[in-house]
């Protein structure tokens, strides 16, 4: 009775805590806060001056004074102290958009392969930004849920989810991960990848964000037949120190993001390798799901089924698999238990 009570009063909340955008879920509400996981920072008077997508916008243009910090790294939290603080930021903004008198109850997704440690800041994080209670998820689980994959039958599927940080690649059946692998490499280390061809190619230096945005407008894993884009790219030419511009094409950002592509697709033969016969030949019949921001990029699909010799399919909305997992968990608690590390201090991932 008092659970029932307690839920009535209460928000319950599902995040998907990651390395570039967190999204935010409140049940019976839908989701209410979509932001990048940048926070920027006062050095002077160590105090936090904006996050968010505002942090997002400064940078590259702040004062020496103003650091812009990722708090997440990775998939995992790299300072605490900002993290509490940009969690509480976002569990702030959900209860305010739905007032209730307690505690929210937190769903938060996690990658695959993080240890006890890093689990537990998770959840005293959450629980210090203002938590009642916290269940963390693995994220390809949640992705599985959100995209609506049958977990809970004798069926394998397969799900790799292309991040900013980590990309988690899993094969799941009976409400469990049959094989699973973690790998850092995805959009953030291709951003870096399009920083370093063109400081080799051109001779200009770019930053994170200009390589981010050149990723989204000229990012293909496999150059179609049609016209290529291109686009005007300005930056600092390395020999003289003053500006220049130079015009990239879909051709340029293919191959400098194709080695880090072709990681991502040793690492899924690896765990297909794995993978028992029966659950394979689920998977030759069903497909591989790409979600994920990675899978905006174009082509992505056709460049992995030339690969892997698999059906490719790409979610319909890849960047809100995983909060709205976490969303479906928050509906059936019960159904979803045994998915969720709910005992931290004997904690186990199922």
């Amino acid at each position: 009775m008092f659970e029932r009570f307690y839920q009535k009063y209460s928000n319950e909340i599902g995040i998907d805590l990651g390395t570039t955008n967190t999204l935010v879920y409140i049940k019976g509400v839908g989701i209410v806060v979509n932001e990048s996981t940048v926070v920027a920072l006062n050095t002077k008077t160590n105090r936090v001056v904006a996050m968010g997508n505002e942090a997002k916008n400064m940078m590259g243009r702040t004062p020496g004074h103003i650091k812009i910090v990722r708090p997440i790294v990775d998939g995992v939290i790299s300072d605490f102290e900002v993290t509490e603080e940009f969690l509480a930021y976002l569990i702030n903004r959900a209860s305010n958009s739905n007032k209730k008198v307690f505690r929210p109850r937190v769903v938060i997704g996690a990658p695959i392969g993080i240890t006890n440690v890093e689990i537990r800041a998770v959840h005293d994080v959450a629980i210090s930004a203002g938590a009642k209670e916290v269940y963390i998820i693995e994220t390809p689980i949640a992705a599985a849920i959100g995209v609506g994959l049958p977990i809970h039958e004798s069926v394998g599927s397969m799900v790799i989810d292309i991040g900013g940080g980590t990309t988690d690649i899993a094969i799941i059946s009976l409400s469990g991960i049959v094989c699973s692998k973690s790998l850092k490499i995805a959009g953030d280390k291709m951003n870096q990848d399009i920083i370093s061809y063109i400081r080799s190619w051109f001779k200009i230096l770019i930053g994170e964000k200009t390589a981010e945005q050149i990723k989204i407008e000229l990012g293909s894993a496999v150059l179609g037949e049609e016209v290529e884009k291109e686009i005007v790219v300005k930056g600092r030419d390395l020999a003289s120190g003053l500006p220049r511009e130079i015009i990239l094409t879909e051709g340029d950002i293919n191959e400098a993001i194709h080695s880090s592509l072709l990681q991502i697709i040793d690492a899924t033969k690896g765990v297909l390798e794995m993978t028992p016969p029966e659950i394979l030949s689920d998977i030759m019949k069903n497909g591989i799901i790409l979600t994920g921001g990675g899978a905006f990029i174009r082509n992505i699909d056709k460049l992995f089924n030339s690969h892997l010799k698999v059906k490719i399919s790409i979610s319909p909305d890849p960047l809100t698999n995983v909060v709205l997992g976490c969303s479906y968990v928050l509906e059936d608690m019960e159904k979803y238990r045994e998915l969720l590390v709910d005992n931290i201090d004997n904690i186990k991932i199922v």
